[in-house]
Parts: C-alpha cells; structure tokens; sequence
C-alpha cells in the first residue's frame, strides 16, 4: 500500500450546461485555476460520450471493452485528478442510467452533458502524488510517496 497525507485547499462548485464535454471543461478549468490533485463529484445526465467497462479478458494489461451511451443518461459519479508528465490528468468513475439499462465504468474522451451536469471539486494541498506509467499493466497508475 501507498500513501501520502495532505489537505483540503480551495472547494469549487461548477455547473456544466448543455452541450458542454464534460471531460474538456474539467481540464480547462483545472489548467484556469491550476489545480493539480483534487477530486470531483458530479451528478446530472450526459449523452454522447462512451466507458470503460472493464476488460476485454481479464489480463495484464487490459485491452479496454467500452460501452458508448447517447441520447440522455441519468449519470453520478467521480473522478480524481493528479499531476502527470502530461498535466493533470483525470480518472473519472461513474454510473449512468437510462430507463433500466445502467452502465458502470470508466468514461474516456468526451462525454457531452445533457441540460446540466453539477460538480463539487474538492483541492488537495501538500500530497505527494502523481500519475506514471505502469509499463506492466500499460496504464497512468497513482503513485504516492509512502508505504505501508
């Protein structure tokens, strides 16, 4: 186990309107306010974008099975945001729903919100974490400064 302690720093409300991707008005407005860890709740409802919705087959390293949604998803989830060789770069989780069919997983490139997506980022402060390259399981994985 990895571990790095810090704390809170700014607390931002966003709201996303209609048309908008939420992934690219993430990482706009992350590089705006140069926030390079924090977190992200969201809720509201997406259209157009596609998950991660686990593997292929379950192997080192995964190859991706995506899940695109359209139209309009109920949609709440997560996503943590750490520094990398690339900038800040995002890990987002959700669940979204559309009368009964549900999707859980991983959305990647671009999701574009329907009416309205709200968002509560939370700053962290003085954590020693990034995101690098795991050749072995071909993913960004956190890496922290401590362990257990």
């Amino acid at each position: 186990m990895q571990y790095s302690e810090g704390n809170l720093g700014r607390i931002y409300v966003l709201r996303m309107d209609h048309g908008e991707d939420l992934i690219a008005s993430l990482q706009k407005f992350l590089r705006e306010k140069k926030i390079e860890s924090c977190m992200a709740l969201f809720m509201g409802a997406l259209r157009d974008g596609r998950a991660v919705t686990g593997p292929e087959v379950p192997v080192i390293p995964p190859v991706p099975h995506y899940e695109s949604f359209d139209s309009a998803w109920e949609v709440f989830g997560m996503a943590t945001i750490y520094p990398s060789s690339e900038g800040p770069m995002l890990h987002i989780h959700s669940g979204l729903g559309r009368g009964t069919k549900t999707i859980v997983g991983c959305i990647r490139e671009k999701a574009e919100v329907y009416l309205i997506v709200e968002v509560v980022l939370l700053e962290f402060s003085g954590l020693k974490a990034e995101r690098v390259w795991d050749e072995k399981m071909g993913l960004n994985l956190l890496s922290l400064d401590k362990r257990l």
